[in-house]
This record gives C-alpha cells, structure tokens and sequence, in this order.
C-alpha cells in the first residue's frame, strides 16, 4: 500500500510525498498548486497499483479515465452545488458515502461506509459527570449557539472546545454568553477530548445543517457519553435514539432530552460504536468495495 499524502504524515504504508507540510500549517504554499501536483503524481504512477482509492473529492474524478487503473471514490460530503457537474459527468465511476444519508441521485455507489475511530484511543469512563459539552468547528453549522441556549434553559453547565473557524460567528453568539458556567476552552486533542468525556453528562450536537457523518458523535459513545443531537443528516444512522443518545428538533426537545440521560448506559453506547465505527469494522467494509471493484472490472474485461 501506498499513501500519497503529505511529507509529515505518519503512516505504516510506503509513504510519497509531494509537499512537506500541508497548506493550512504552512501559508507560503499555494493551495491550489499543492493539491494538483498531489493529484497529477498519483496519476503518473497509477499503471504501478491494481486500485486507487482516493478521497481527494471531484478533482481527481477529472483524472480517472486518463488512467486504466480503476478509481474508488470516498465522498467526504459535497461542499457545494456547483461541484456537481463534475460528478455528473462522471457518475458511472464507483462511489462510496460515508452515511446513506449523504448521497446524490444517480452516482454509482457501491456501499455506505462509515468513518470509523481507533476505540483505544477512547477508553471507557468510569462514570458520569456533570457538564454539557460541545465539541466542533465554531460554525454556525454545528449550531454552537444551539448549544448555549440548551445550557441556559437547562441550567447545566456548558464546556465549549473547537477551531475558531467563523470570528464573526464567534464574536456576535458565542462570546457575549461566556461565563463561568459557559466556558470556551479553545482547541482540544485527543487528551482533551478524553477530559472533557469524562465530564460529560452528554455531548451536544445541535447541528442547523445535515450532518454528514459526525466523528465526533461516535468518539462520545465510545467513552460512554450520550449524545444529543439535532435529528438531521446522518446523526440518526450515527445515534441510536433511546439508547447511545436522543434525536431532537430543537433546543426545547434537548432540555426536556436531558432529563432523560440518566437511562442511558454507556456500556451499551461503547457497544454500538464497536459493532459499527471501529477501525476494524472499517477496514473490512472497505475490504468487501475493493473486492467487488475487482470483480465488476473482471466482468467489463471479460
């Protein structure tokens, strides 16, 4: 196997490189410049593999009938309607969505295979704590604002970490609300994450967008932690309503979703995340794509 990713990727596979750093981490580089000299290097060497997997969205769709070798495409989501002609045009190539939820009339997908986390990474808790916590891109697409009122009505405490990805959005709904008992804790990584889990009474995840898959839904569970979560996108494949957390329509549905917490178990929200988001459950998915890729090539060669 090999990965055609950055130079400071850690990988098991042969790694190859085209850019030391990605583009976020370093702004000297053209982002545009990196990506298709990203995508053009692995299609130079594509006769040396039997499969290409890429997750690199519509632009390597672009490259895949100048090669021979075939092209398994993960869709990540579709960042927007103009991209579409693209896969339009393409849509007889093969496709995987990472929720069905997530999917677009007319591709041909092959299967639904969802994003699934390392589970040693995220051990079980103990017990439960006593804060809300959110956990997500300051956006308000992960509805931060949604989660700051829940915590107001409800009177519970509200611990908030994330990327700052709108300062607008920051400015004008998150920051005039902050207090001590509704805090904003920055950017957190997997030991922060793992702090906050074991603080949590729940996780919440009130999205104004369709969700299209939500990793961090999954890492909750797999700590133990219920999740409430706006009933939109695939958070319903994600959370099993009544048992790893609680579907909702909006912030009033959340407050009275709280009083209900303490049914759940986290045992059995660890349980959901094993037979469904594990690495391994992953991999194995992805393992049965590949096969019926060979065997669909097989069928077209024959």
């Amino acid at each position: 196997m090999t990965l055609f990713a950055t130079g400071d990727s850690v990988t098991r596979a042969h790694l190859h490189p085209v850019i030391r750093r990605g583009y976020e981490e370093d702004r000297s580089i053209d982002p545009k410049v990196a990506e298709y000299l990203h995508i053009s290097e692995l299609f130079e060497h594509a006769r040396e593999f039997d499969l290409i997997h890429s997750h690199y969205d519509f632009m390597a769709l672009c490259f895949t009938r100048l090669v021979k070798t075939p092209v398994v495409t993960t869709i990540h989501g579709f960042s927007s309607p103009q991209i579409m002609p693209v896969y339009e045009k393409y849509r007889d190539g093969y496709f995987v969505s990472i929720s069905n939820s997530d999917r677009a009339p007319g591709l041909n997908y092959l299967a639904t295979v969802y994003n699934g986390i390392d589970l040693s990474l995220y051990p079980l808790r103990k017990t439960s704590g006593s804060h809300l916590i959110f956990l997500g891109r300051i956006h308000p697409d992960k509805g931060v604002h949604l989660a700051i009122e829940t915590s107001r009505k409800s009177g519970v405490p509200l611990l908030i970490a994330g990327i700052l990805q709108d300062q607008a959005y920051f400015r004008d709904f998150v920051e005039p609300h902050l207090s001590q008992t509704i805090q904003y804790l920055g950017p957190v990584d997997i030991k922060g994450k793992n702090e906050l889990f074991a603080q949590a009474l729940a996780l919440l995840h009130l999205n104004t967008i369709p969700e299209r898959f939500g990793l961090v839904l999954a890492e909750a569970n797999a700590a133990g932690v219920p999740v409430i979560a706006m009933n939109l996108g695939s958070c319903g494949e994600v959370i099993e309503d009544g048992r790893t957390g609680f579907l909702v329509r909006d912030v009033n549905e959340a407050v009275q979703a709280l009083k209900r917490v303490a049914e759940l178990d986290g045992r059995a929200c660890r349980a959901r995340v094993e037979e469904h988001f594990s690495t391994e459950v992953m991999v194995e998915a992805y393992e049965r794509v590949y096969q019926a890729v060979f065997d669909q090539e097989a069928m077209r060669q024959a």
